[in-house]
C-alpha cells in the first residue's frame, strides 16, 4: 500500500504529481468510518471483479454526505498525476 496527497490549501494542477505521504489521520465519527469502510470492501470488490481494467473511485462520488470532505480516492496502481 502507498499514500499519496496534496495539501487543502492548493489543489493540484492536471498533470502535477503527487506527493507520497508517510501518514494518514483520519478525524471522523464512527457513523463516517462506517461508511468508509463500506466505500473500501466495495471498492475491493470492483477491483477483484474488474482486475486490470480498474482505475479509481472518490469516496464522493460514492456515499452521500462526503461532498464537502476531503477527497478519498481508491486507485488500482499509484497514481503518478492527478
Amino acid at each position: 500500500m502507498q499514500l499519496f496527497g496534496y495539501k487543502h490549501s492548493r489543489p493540484p494542477e492536471p498533470g502535477e504529481p503527487v506527493e507520497p505521504l508517510a501518514e494518514v489521520t483520519l478525524c471522523a465519527t464512527s457513523a463516517e468510518l462506517r461508511l468508509i469502510a463500506q466505500f473500501l470492501l466495495d471498492a475491493a470488490r470492483d477491483m477483484d471483479a474488474m482486475g486490470a481494467a480498474y482505475s479509481h473511485e472518490h469516496l464522493s462520488d460514492k456515499q452521500k454526505g462526503f461532498d464537502d470532505s476531503p477527497h478519498l480516492v481508491i486507485f488500482g496502481s499509484p497514481p503518478n498525476t492527478y
